[in-house]
């Protein structure tokens, strides 16, 4: 027997335990609006006025998706990790290699919340402790330079006296270098994005019930601001209507001037939807602590559909009031697109002078740790479930005395410093992060609504908690090859070797189910693997899907090339 036993026969000192119910994983999964925050400035920056509209539709797909991974969450109530572990069981029919794609994909899709979290959150606090001087032409600092400094102008005057006075600490750095489209430093955004993360993995050390329980009352301090911000500028006339048009797309990315819905234009709108995916579908997490819940069979469903109603809310209202006071002038200003000064701007939406100010911007501080405790509590179980059911190494299943998987939370750890000194460099290497993470993304997508329809016809005779609709189960798997579309069509909007680089950072997987499979296991799956589904390894050879998930795959790399080809800016 594998050293790894199964979740029934494992003792309870090294499994997850039962301890929540539904409403632990809502507050868990609450930190998923504010991911917003990740990349409003972005998509602002290249889809301008329709970016209400972007984030709109973004979601209503997620929140329809959501209902295939509802249904096959509920086929495996002794398994945690999320919807990719769930489906990846239906490809495994199929190829040994397809399924542990769809696991691997989903983790380097969400782990790098944690880095490109902290390092807003860290960007957020060195504006609140060292802010950096705002100087005018007026300013008696800049009048003084340019009688100092005759023929001078005016704007070289006001960088130079900012330069002069801009706290050091926002220009130390221990160490940059530039590797290949990317660069990395170590500064003091990194540091204090260290700090935080450690922070955050002691409060998740405790086990899922203490962080759903520390999540709460930190969603409650989150939610609340935001719904205030989303909803005081419409009560208070704040909301410029001429800001909703031309409903055009831009002519280039991150300049104010109206294009055209011409191919350029549609491959900037592609590109936004394609980044909005990374966070409105992001609720998905909920599903993650399955054999974590009291009663499976009724959680599962309720943890994804409120967790979707909530997203649902935010994800519509925060972009659509952001961009109504803002405008597209100010969605472009440079703060906005890097994401530095989004906090900023929220809070000042909403009045009340330096006080109320001050206090909502250490508000949104939170809503990022909150997104941050979700993403490595959700991503540390997509390792640790991978690892019991053999596709990943058998160091990450261990788990401590509170049931909380403590070796793929280190794992995570370090991975994440690695990727939080490259996103601690620059806006450039943030969003090629955020664009390749999201490749993995839309290819867990993709394998996953496809294994709805998969579970049905090889598995269909397994009584299912939650049985979606079959129309819905249809309209995900349309959505699977719209998706391919984005990816194809939009990850070059936000870095020409995106979509490349994602591709590669997928096919990593191969060498390390490899080692996993046929050193660590000699070629077989743990017994228990399929023990939800009543099946044993030797059933896997019945395939009454036949051809279908083959074609489905080629057809799915097919779209995403054609789209690749045909749209260009």
């Amino acid at each position: 027997m594998s050293s790894i036993s199964t979740a029934l026969e494992q003792p309870a000192e090294s499994k997850l335990h039962r301890n929540i119910d539904w409403r632990g994983a809502f507050w868990v999964a609450s930190g998923v609006p504010a991911l917003v925050l990740f990349s409003i400035g972005g998509i602002a920056g290249t889809t301008g006025t329709l970016a209400f509209l972007i984030w709109t539709a973004s979601m209503i797909m997620g929140f329809l998706q959501s209902f295939t991974y509802a249904e096959i969450a509920g086929l495996f109530p002794n398994k945690s990790g999320g919807a990719s572990i769930y489906g990846a069981t239906a490809w495994l029919r199929y190829s040994k290699f397809i399924a542990p794609l769809s696991v691997w994909c989903n983790w380097f899709a969400w782990s790098p919340v944690l880095s490109l979290g902290c390092s807003i959150a860290a960007a957020y606090i060195l504006n609140a402790l060292a802010p950096v001087p705002l100087f005018t032409d007026a300013s008696p600092d800049v009048v003084a330079y340019i009688a100092a400094h005759a023929g001078t102008s005016a704007a070289d005057a006001v960088t130079a006296v900012t330069a002069a006075a801009t706290p050091a600490i926002r220009n130390w750095t221990l160490f940059s270098h530039t590797l290949g489209p990317v660069s990395f430093t170590f500064n003091a955004t990194f540091f204090i994005g260290a700090v935080l993360m450690l922070i955050i993995f002691s409060i998740q050390h405790r086990g899922i019930l203490g962080t759903a329980n520390v999540q709460k009352y930190i969603g409650l301090l989150v939610i609340i601001p935001m719904l205030i911000v989303g909803v005081v500028p419409i009560f208070t006339g704040q909301i410029n209507w001429a800001n909703f048009s031309p409903l055009v797309p831009l002519a280039a990315a991150y300049a104010p001037e109206p294009g055209s819905w011409n191919i350029a234009g549609w491959t900037l709108v592609f590109g936004g939807m394609f980044i909005a995916a990374w966070s409105t579908y992001g609720f998905e997490t909920a599903v993650c602590y399955t054999s974590e819940f009291k009663n499976p069979g009724t959680d599962t469903f309720k943890a994804i559909f409120y967790s979707g109603l909530l997203c649902m809310l935010l994800f519509i209202l925060v972009p659509f009031t952001f961009q109504g006071v803002l405008g597209l002038n100010g969605m472009l200003a440079t703060p906005i697109v890097d994401g530095s000064g989004v906090a900023d701007a929220l809070a000042g939406m909403v009045g009340g002078g330096h006080l109320i100010h001050s206090l909502l911007v250490m508000l949104m501080i939170l809503a990022l740790v909150l997104c941050i405790m979700t993403a490595m509590a959700g991503s540390s179980r997509t390792l640790y479930q991978g690892s019991v059911d053999g596709w990943l190494p058998r160091y990450l299943s261990h788990v401590n005395e509170h049931g909380a998987p403590t070796r793929a939370m280190w794992t995570d750890l370090c991975f994440n410093l690695i990727v939080l000194a490259i996103a601690s460099a620059d806006a450039t290497s943030f969003f090629f992060i955020l664009a390749v993470s999201n490749c993995g993304y839309i290819i867990f997508n993709f394998l996953n609504l496809n294994a709805g329809w998969i579970h049905r016809i090889d598995n269909g005779h397994i009584a299912r908690p939650w049985k979606a609709p079959s129309w819905l189960l249809g309209i995900g798997a349309i959505f699977a090859y719209v998706n391919a579309i984005f990816m194809g069509a939009g990850a070059k909007v936000w870095n020409p070797m995106a979509l490349w680089a994602g591709l590669i950072t997928a096919a990593l997987i191969i060498p390390v189910f490899c080692y996993r499979h046929y050193i660590q296991d000699g070629g077989k799956f743990p017994p228990h693997m399929l023990a939800d589904l009543g099946m044993t390894s030797s059933d896997l050879a019945v395939k009454k899907a036949g051809i279908l998930p083959y074609l489905t795959l080629i057809a799915g790399v097919a779209v995403m090339l054609i789209a690749n080809w045909l749209f260009v800016i």
